[in-house]
């Protein structure tokens, strides 16, 4: 247990739970994740990380959508209007540059954050408003989308919830990434799926600033509790151990982590155990 915070382990057990549910609840998702960064309010002992307050925002948001049934392309303006005009939700290029803006209560507090946060909350405002929505995760930028996925009503949350028709998308993403998609190969996006790209995002942050290993740490170890995630994150966080002094833990994660990789690859299996010895020595 963690005595500098005691409900650690607690608030993981129910990301795992989650994360591993039959309709995952990303909001819920978010706001643990967000736990792990946000300081405790002592002033509200019952919800220190701000995980209810947050929860009930969404949910007094969501009771300013106009009630009634609408085309999808007519929930476009009513969410431009609502989340990016009266509430001034959207995003900077500087915001790239924050970690509060991968943390859902910091976004909802300051209604500033990175395109896939922005898209969370308009997701989630929409979906406890009853209005049929999904997140659609282009590459190299978030977006939602409204009705059926066929239609291909999408809105970009990063600005303000415009309109983006399917050609704009398109462009968005061949200027981002060189590569134009295929926008009829996309689907709605996976929650688990996007909590990942979420923590990959802060571990991009952490990794510009060598001195925040510890933001490094918990989002690589909260990307481990996800049902799906690539193996050699295990191998990361071994490494991230052995930078941060803790060469004997590093050392046997490398060597578990060389174990599962040996069948299929026994010369990279054995410098993995190179470098675990070289771990090891470190303590002499």
């Amino acid at each position: 247990m963690d005595a500098r915070d005691p409900g650690r382990a607690e608030r993981r057990r129910r990301f795992a739970d989650e994360a591993r549910a039959e309709r995952p609840d990303i909001a819920l998702l978010c706001l643990l994740l967000g736990a792990e960064a946000v300081p405790a309010d002592p002033a509200s002992p019952a919800d220190p990380y701000g995980i209810d307050a947050a929860q009930a925002e969404l949910d007094r948001l969501a009771g300013m959508v106009p009630y009634g049934a609408r085309p999808a392309r007519a929930w476009v303006p009513v969410f431009h209007e609502l989340l990016g005009g009266r509430y001034g939700f959207g995003g900077l290029p500087a915001d790239y540059r924050r970690l509060e803006s991968s943390l859902l209560q910091e976004v909802l507090r300051r209604r500033r954050g990175l395109p896939i946060l922005l898209s969370v909350v308009w997701t989630e405002v929409a979906r406890r408003a009853g209005v049929p929505v999904y997140g659609l995760a282009l590459p190299g930028h978030y977006v939602v989308g409204f009705g059926d996925p066929a239609e291909g009503v999408l809105a970009d949350p990063f600005a303000g919830g415009a309109p983006l028709s399917g050609e704009d998308a398109a462009l968005l993403v061949a200027g981002t990434t060189g590569v134009r998609p295929d926008m009829s190969a996309l689907v709605p996006a996976d929650p688990s799926k996007t909590v990942l790209r979420i923590l990959a995002n802060i571990r991009a942050w952490a990794a510009a600033r060598p001195e925040r290993t510890d933001v490094a740490l918990w989002a690589l170890e909260l990307s481990l509790l996800l049902p799906s995630h690539p193996a050699g994150l295990r191998y990361e966080r071994a490494e991230l151990l052995v930078r941060r002094g803790e060469f004997l833990r590093g050392a046997a994660e490398m060597e578990e982590y060389a174990e599962i990789v040996g069948a299929v690859e026994p010369a990279a299996a054995e410098e993995i155990r190179h470098r675990a010895r070289a771990a090891r020595s470190r303590l002499n």
